[in-house]
């Protein structure tokens, strides 16, 4: 297998002079002038005594320059720690010190709001906004700084060329990134992941959905989680891909005119995004009373199924070979309209501590409710006696795997079975082709009185599916089931819902819900909630704030 370094400097040495990073309607960088600021950075680490293995935090939005930060790191072999920049100033501080990062990029916002003397083992912090020196711990340090454009020219008398980019591949065993699952400051779960999981997370993406220069992608996802960084910037930049950032979270109109300038090889996003498109866009259509007859015609409905796909793939901006979806599952109902819709969508499976792929395939093998199958250099095993038919948790091993938390012992050892096998906490079923179907996660199943095992994931897709609700949790309250509801508060609005109206509709839609449900999960309440859930970075809902 190649190291994933060796198709980065390939990418760079036959692109040099190639858009590369770009941030929409902003910098742009390309491959040649990425290359050379990780070489300055080398020069500035070396220099000041940062040595292989040494920690580099990262805690800025979305941008080029995160991404050069990132690579600056990684390919001088240093232990890159991204930071979610919406973390507190606190947890920011408190993380920095607990990976012993030597070195911070930060933007400037954020920078101004952090407290130093929480971060003693600093030796510099750097602007991810203007790559100034923020701060230097000794003179040292700030002379290498102000001297590094005659210390390059000294290595580099002749310039620095295409030619002259050499990325380490001799690592595969070693460190490679330490990503936070959150931003806690009580006994912290620092993921370590080593330059070999990424390999195999790259080497993978790039033999089954393979970028080619040319390609261009549209960067959503928070860099400062592995799914968005392994998938948004290192897997399709080691192809030659050309990367757009869109710093925040865009706004729907802002990132539909991105999608269709840009005009994307492929869509890495989550469920509940897609979710929304449906929701919004095609729902109200396919409601309309004349169109629930025309879809019943089969020359009517392949007519209608070809338009509603070509209009989606081209709100992405018309080029989409892939739509591929992880973090959280598919509603059903929405799943079963995509296939009709022919949309090439496609669901995986992972989680951090793998770096992050678990399972995926192709959408023309994809099989409705699954998550596709273990990815390669990955296996996976359910732990039940008949894992086909009796729920059990997800286990797995292989070498895209953590080698577990960082300076926290306790909950390593409790995250691996004896035989070595990481426990995923989630709960599923696997088929005789290899298909894994995701059930819910073994901390959110609900026993019931009668001794039956509920999965909340479950009954919320049906909830979801009602009128008027955007997102759902359900929760056990004394033995009974309780749907929190967050409702389109516009929509109510425009169709004149008001509060006596809404009470009426709540109790209709448990009513329509527990139809759809066995005895031991019928709801008991609807409550609204007045603002969106919290998500984690993947979007998924922090259920523990919820019960």
């Amino acid at each position: 297998m190649q190291h994933y370094l060796s198709l980065l400097q390939n990418a760079v040495q036959e692109h040099w002079d190639a858009h590369a990073l770009c941030n929409y309607k902003g910098e742009t960088f390309t491959f040649g002038e990425f290359a050379t600021k990780m070489e300055r950075f080398h020069i500035l680490f070396e220099k000041s005594g940062i040595v292989k293995g040494d920690k580099v935090a990262l805690c800025a939005k979305n941008c080029a320059r995160w991404a050069v930060a990132f690579f600056a790191s990684n390919t001088y072999e240093t232990v890159t720690v991204p930071i979610l920049a919406d973390f507190t100033p606190d947890s920011i501080a408190s993380l920095v010190d607990h990976s012993d990062a030597k070195v911070l990029f930060v933007d400037d916002e954020k920078w101004a709001k952090l407290d130093q003397k929480a971060m003693p083992q600093l030796v510099m912090a750097i602007s991810v906004d203007s790559f100034q020196l923020l701060y230097a711990a000794d003179q040292k340090v700030q002379e290498v700084y102000d001297n590094l454009d005659k210390l390059f020219a000294e290595k580099w008398p002749s310039g620095y060329g295409k030619d002259d980019v050499a990325f380490p591949v001799d690592n595969w065993d070693d460190l490679s990134i330490i990503n936070y699952t959150s931003g806690t400051t009580s006994a912290p779960k620092g993921v370590m992941l080593r330059y070999s999981s990424t390999c195999t997370n790259v080497i993978f993406g790039q033999s089954r959905i393979p970028t080619t220069f040319g390609y261009k992608l549209v960067s959503m996802l928070p860099l400062a989680h592995v799914y968005g960084l392994m998938f948004e910037l290192i897997y399709p930049l080691c192809g030659g891909c050309c990367i757009y950032f869109l710093g925040k979270a865009p706004s729907p109109k802002m990132l539909l005119a991105a999608m269709a300038e840009v005009q994307p090889y492929s869509v890495m996003t989550v469920p509940l995004v897609m979710e929304k498109i449906f929701k919004a866009s095609v729902l109200p259509t396919l409601s309309k009373p004349a169109m629930k007859v025309a879809v019943k015609v089969p020359i009517l409905r392949n007519v209608i199924f070809k338009k509603v796909h070509d209009k989606l793939i081209a709100a992405f901006g018309g080029k989409i070979e892939w739509i591929i979806m992880g973090g959280a599952p598919l509603n059903p109902t929405v799943e079963y309209w995509f296939r009709k819709f022919k949309l090439p969508y496609t669901v995986g499976y992972g989680m951090t501590e793998a770096g992050p792929l678990m399972a995926y395939e192709d959408w023309r093998k994809f099989v409705p409710q699954s998550c596709g199958k273990a990815v390669d250099r990955c296996e996976v095993r359910i732990d039940s006696d008949d894992p086909q038919h009796v729920v059990g948790e997800i286990e797995a091993k292989g070498m895209n795997l953590m080698v577990g938390y960082y300076k926290n012992e306790t909950a390593t050892k409790a995250a691996f079975t004896d035989d070595g096998w990481m426990k995923t906490g989630d709960l599923g079923l696997i088929d005789a082709d290899g298909n894994i179907f995701i059930k819910g996660r073994s901390k959110n199943m609900i026993l019931s009185s009668n001794g039956q095992n509920i999965y909340p994931e479950e009954i919320e897709a049906v909830v979801n599916n009602q009128p008027y609700v955007v997102e759902s949790v359900v929760v056990d309250r004394a033995s009974k089931l309780v749907a929190l509801v967050y409702l389109d508060a516009d929509k109510l609005k425009a169709d004149g819902v008001d509060e006596e109206a809404l009470s009426i509709k709540l109790e209709e839609m448990m009513a329509l819900i527990n139809k759809e449900m066995p005895s031991y999960s019928k709801l008991t309440k609807i409550e609204v909630v007045d603002a969106p859930f919290e998500k984690a970075p993947k979007m998924s809902i922090k259920r523990f704030l919820y019960k």
